[in-house]
């Protein structure tokens, strides 16, 4: 013993140095290289064994547990019989002499180390594996014991890692569901003693009626059995801290147990009423307040553990809850539970003298809540159409419920929480009306009142009138990963709920916003009596502080009464729009008026008392005015259709007072986020509406001269470019409503060409002076001129590109001297990727909407001169020495090419042997071996189109040729690089990067679906099971186990055409090649591949032999040297 003596000392001083923290990294690294090699050793586990029953070091007992898990788990086929039974019966005898003292941690790692043994042995080896956990948990003394070792088996053996061969995951799951029952009637045993131990029945009179217990009536409905009513009101036993712990672990065993196991009459009814009893602890707040009340640290661990058995419990509901699949016999005992949580929810939202709804919500835990939240949206998204038809199930009062625990919600998440599950909600209802028309009004008149209310309380909750202390918490500084404040997240999500509302109620739902709308108008209109002349400016005269706070709660409720009004506006028009005409004129009206009352009385530029809190609010109200009117633009150009011919006066007039109010408002003088909110709505006007006197309007006669005048300033970049986008969209899209020969097309043109020209003025004259050298400073001032210029024209083209051919044509004219200047510039700057970027951007622009209209002869020069400039040389320098703008070059570029290789017809294919070998060629070897995976997406996605869009480039078949011969081979071209082009996209599929893989394997799927490409002799012969062998390799290899259903189908996919080859050859040679198992293993692997030819048990086949292949590879790796294999 003398060694072990020794060894355990020595481990003890390595293990104290090795955490303690004046040791070096250096030393550190040594310590553990010597211990990994002690473990290695055969028989260390000896030692092992000693170290755990002779030290109180915890560290050490880590440690060798970690050799015996290493051991169980990697060498386990290695280890001599005899061995294995003395480590079987010591680890389990070492567990009951020590459980009490051991830390937690220990215990529970020399508890999953047993589970380890158990999951290689039981039950041929280690048949009492598991009648020793049943044991040890009926035993009053080690209960938490068993209960700690059944939780860990329910975890280790259920739902196995990979380290087991796939008969044995399935013998392990048979084994564990017969032994189901068994398990759940002694956790249902254990959960109800406790409960009957501690309750306190006898003692305790019945509530009196006034005490505020009672609310029989729907808790009668809810559970159609007085005896269950009056269960659950029984008071809830006080349990002695032992007692709690069993029973949380017992709840957490049913939590897992739940999570594998199917519904089926083994969850019994007595087992799902012990579960709700406990799901009562959570929403007991006596506990807390007798902690609080007493004061001593002893009760509020107390209250804590108590509320966690609440949590423990509804973890459990919240398991079976979410599954989908519910048996016919099961069905009932949902509804029972549904009644059960019911109860609990009407307990939780109970008002009485002492208590608001909301104080009661704040003394529960907060995971509580969340719990209940859950249980709430499972119910509604997976469980309601399935209630929702059983008469005794009142639906519209747990709607009530439902409403005041949304309501009384103590934190923002919650509520937004409860926001979505009425969002579930709203969209089952609109689901259903959609699939029952005829009982529609039925539906409806039944949950209207709840709808209604709903709508009202949304409604109050985003104004600072009704609920200015919960909004003025939210943050409106921080964007989150959505790119938007809490605010606006609060507001969005808000105003989902009233838009759904509103597409199931339109009347109601408008009756309700309205006034509160018009209210905050005639606020913000009357702010004109306090405007004042100072002597810089305007002022707006009201200072006492009391009423600038008043003005701000108003100017904000405005702003976000205003969004939702927008956000309604999808309701009044199609179908619907004669019978809501009237209710959104007078929306549009109101929105026309107060739009031009904020510019005429130039509120935003306005002085406040408050500078830094109105003024943003009075923007903000005039910006919102303008996105609202903008959302009608549908139904304003449905209005013009209707009236253009009758009376159109109701209509201009509207139009043209929104565009008095627009105009004064385009000037680089006004704050960008009102300026751009003009400048959308001038847009919408152009592009939806397009009404045929918009051009003749003064105030956007005055908008032209402004945008063409060179010497006015120029608006910021973004402002310039929608407005003039909305310009030529005034000249370009066709109006509607009337005939070809009624368009003036060649006015139109004549104006069109001379605003381009105005807008391209600078650029045209850089042609001249781009031959010279360029200084610094010239250059700097060039690429402004380059960015602002382009930026302009791609977005036009861009607008235009889905329209008509004739304003296609009419905006080619326009540009044809801007493309050509364009291209003639293009070598100058070839090696300024910045600028090279910008340029690219717009070719593609224009490849993609007017490749038409440019005409074959000036394309082709295009694309030669890019071919000639885009050398071996300098595809290198941007992809390699230029960084991210560099790629994005080569990647623009290579767009363009996917527009040139798509065009139907013969006119580019005398380019397609150049840009296969620019992509083969020059492109593909720089990037192959870099594993950054910048161009490769776009360069895979050119060769698909190379291929799919010019299949008859590669394959020659006629139709006649094919009848003839039957199905003999069609004929073969440019064979090189078709190869070329597969074997690219082979070596893509033994690279890391996912997307890559996954575009490239739906690439190849496309193919063969359009075109059969794995059906094409040089595929089958010399490709195909290349193909099947990669992709196998990297499912044995886990690189890219995201994609496992994928690759399987595609396996199958190239199988399928021809199994026979498959079963015969490929499969024997496969696994003839496979290293790390021997023959016996591979015979083995090959038998359990059943020659099944159908896809789901091909896949299933698939994914058995990887998981056995790497199970065989860990278990050879693990048998120590030397070992012979019989």
């Amino acid at each position: 013993m003398a060694s072990e003596e020794a060894s355990l000392r020595a481990l003890e001083s390595l293990m104290t140095e090795f955490f303690h923290n004046c040791t070096t990294n250096e030393r550190k690294r040594e310590i553990e290289e010597l211990l990994n090699n002690f473990a290695q050793q055969i028989g260390a586990w000896r030692f092992c064994l000693y170290f755990l029953s002779s030290t109180r070091n915890d560290y050490v007992m880590m440690y060798s547990l970690t050799v015996f898990e290493n051991l169980i788990n990697k060498m386990w086929l290695g280890v001599p019989s005899q061995d294995k039974m003395e480590i079987r019966s010591c680890l389990p005898k070492l567990l009951l002499a020590h459980h009490k003292t051991l830390p937690y941690f220990i215990r529970n790692k020399l508890c999953k180390v047993i589970v380890d043994i158990g999951r290689q042995d039981w039950p041929m080896f280690y048949h009492d594996f598991f009648t020793n956990i049943l044991q040890l948990i009926q035993s009053p003394v080690t209960t938490p014991l068993g209960l700690i070792m059944l939780k860990t088996t329910s975890e280790e053996l259920a739902c196995p890692r990979e380290d087991l061969s796939v008969a044995r995951k399935e013998e392990l799951r048979k084994l564990l569901l017969d032994q189901v029952q068994t398990v759940l009637g002694l956790l249902t045993g254990i959960l109800e003693s406790i409960w009957d131990k501690h309750s306190v029945t006898a003692a305790t009179p019945p509530p009196s009626p006034s005490s505020g217990e009672s609310g029989g009536d729907l808790l009668s409905s809810l559970l159609q059995s007085p005896s269950a009513a009056k269960l659950l009101n029984q008071p809830i036993p006080i349990l002695d801290s032992e007692s709690e712990y069993i029973c949380s672990l017992a709840l957490e065993c049913l939590a897992h147990l739940f999570s594998w196991i199917p519904l089926s009459t083994s969850i019994t009814p007595s087992l799902l009423t012990t579960i709700f009893h406990f799901a009562r602890f959570g929403c007991d707040t006596r506990a807390r307040k007798m902690s609080s009340v007493n004061g001593s640290s002893q009760n509020s661990v107390l209250s804590q553990e108590r509320g966690r058995l609440g949590i423990l419990a509804m973890s459990c509901i919240n398991e079976l809850m979410s599954k989908n699949c519910v048996p016919m016999e099961f069905e009932e005992y949902l509804l029972r539970m549904f009644q059960q949580t019911f109860y609990l929810l009407q307990k939780i939202t109970k008002e009485n003298n002492a208590h608001t709804v909301k104080s009661r919500l704040e003394e529960l835990d907060e995971s509580y809540i969340e719990k209940f939240t859950d249980f709430l949206r499972l119910f509604v998204s997976v469980h309601l159409r399935r209630i929702e038809s059983y008469s005794q199930f009142p639906v519209v009062e747990f709607l009530a419920l439902l409403f005041k625990y949304t309501f009384h919600q103590p934190t923002h998440e919650g509520y937004f929480s409860c926001l979505d599950i009425w969002t579930l909600f709203l969209d089952y209802l609109t689901s259903k009306i959609k699939s029952r028309l005829a009982d529609k009004e039925a539906v409806l008149n039944r949950y209207e009142d709840a709808l209604v209310l709903l709508l009202t309380e949304v409604l109050n909750r985003i104004q600072f009138r009704y609920n200015q202390a919960q909004l003025e918490e939210l943050d409106d500084e921080t964007l989150d990963d959505d790119q938007q404040t809490e605010w606006q997240r609060y507001l969005r999500q808000s105003l989902e709920v009233v838009a759904k509302v509103m597409e199931l109620l339109p009347t109601h739902a408008f009756s309700t916003l309205f006034p509160v709308l018009q209210d905050n108008l005639e606020v913000y209109l009357g702010l004109q009596q306090f405007v004042v002349t100072s002597g810089t400016g305007h002022r707006l005269n009201i200072t006492a502080e009391n009423d600038c706070r008043r003005l701000h709660c108003s100017l904000r409720d405005l702003s976000s009464l205003l969004q939702a009004v927008g956000r309604l506006a999808e309701y009044f028009i199609g179908d619907v729009f004669a019978a809501r005409f009237n209710d959104a004129l007078t929306v549009v009206e109101r929105l026309v008026k107060v739009t031009l009352y904020g510019s005429q009385i130039k509120l935003y530029n306005i002085e406040t008392a408050v500078p830094s809190v109105l003024k943003p609010d009075l923007i903000d109200v005039h910006a919102q005015s303008l996105a609202a009117l903008q959302a009608y633009s549908h139904w304003l150009a449905q209005f013009y259709s209707e009236v253009h011919r009758q009376n159109p006066e109701q209509f201009i007039s509207l139009v043209s007072t929104a565009l008095e109010a627009i105009t004064p408002l385009i000037s680089s003088k006004v704050q960008e986020k009102l300026l751009l909110s003009a400048c959308h709505l001038l847009v919408s006007l152009a592009t939806t509406v397009r009404p045929v006197f918009l051009i003749r309007i003064p105030a956007v006669q005055k908008v032209f001269n402004r945008i063409t005048d060179t010497s006015a300033q120029r608006l910021p970049d973004k402002a310039q470019v929608l407005v003039c986008r909305a310009l030529s969209n005034v000249l370009l899209l066709p109006w509607p409503n009337l005939p070809e020969s009624e368009q003036q097309w060649a006015v139109r043109s004549t104006n069109h060409a001379s605003l381009i020209s105005a807008l391209t003025r600078e650029y045209r004259h850089l042609k001249s002076s781009a031959i010279l050298p360029q200084r610094k400073v010239r250059l700097e001032d060039t690429k402004v001129i380059i960015h602002q210029t382009l930026s302009v024209l791609e977005d036009i083209v861009e607008s235009i590109s889905g329209e008509s051919t004739k304003s296609r044509q009419i905006c080619y004219q326009s540009l044809q001297e801007s493309v050509q200047v364009s291209l003639a510039l293009f070598p100058a700057f070839i090696h300024q990727s910045d600028v090279t970027d910008e340029m690219l951007s717009f070719f593609l622009t224009l490849f993609q909407g007017l490749r038409v209209q440019m005409g074959v002869p000036f394309t082709e020069q295009i694309i030669q001169t890019f071919l000639n400039m885009f050398t071996r040389e300098q595809l290198a320098e941007s992809i390699l020495h230029e960084g991210s703008t560099g790629c994005r070059v080569v990647e623009k570029f290579l767009k363009i090419l996917q527009v040139v290789v798509q065009e139907p017809g013969q006119v580019f294919k005398p380019f397609l042997p150049s840009i296969i070998s620019l992509c083969m060629e020059q492109v593909y070897p720089i990037i192959a071996e870099r594993s950054s995976p910048d161009v490769k997406a776009e360069l895979f996605e050119l060769l698909f189109r190379v291929l799919h869009h010019n299949w008859r480039y590669f394959f020659k078949s006629s139709v006649l040729a094919s009848v003839q011969r039957g199905m003999a081979e069609e004929q073969m071209e440019n064979e090189a690089q078709f190869s070329a082009i597969m074997q690219a996209f082979g070596q893509s599929f033994l690279q890391p990067d996912i997307h890559l893989f996954k575009q490239n394997l739906f690439y190849l799927e496309t193919l063969n679906t359009k075109q059969k490409l794995y059906h094409k002799k040089i595929f089958r012969t010399t490709m195909l099971f290349q193909f099947v062998n990669v992709l196998l390799q990297v499912l044995v290899h886990k690189s890219h186990d995201l994609l496992q259903e994928e690759i399987g189908i595609a396996i199958y996919n190239m199988a399928s055409v021809d199994f026979d080859s498959f079963y015969s050859a490929f499969l024997t040679e496969f696994l003839a090649s496979c290293d790390g198992v021997d023959s016996n293993q591979k015979n083995v692997l090959g038998r359990n591949f059943k020659m099944d030819r159908d896809l789901p048990s091909f896949t299933q086949n698939v994914h058995r032999l990887v998981n056995d292949l790497r199970y065989y590879r860990l278990c050879n790796d693990s048998l120590p040297p030397g070992t012979v294999k019989l």
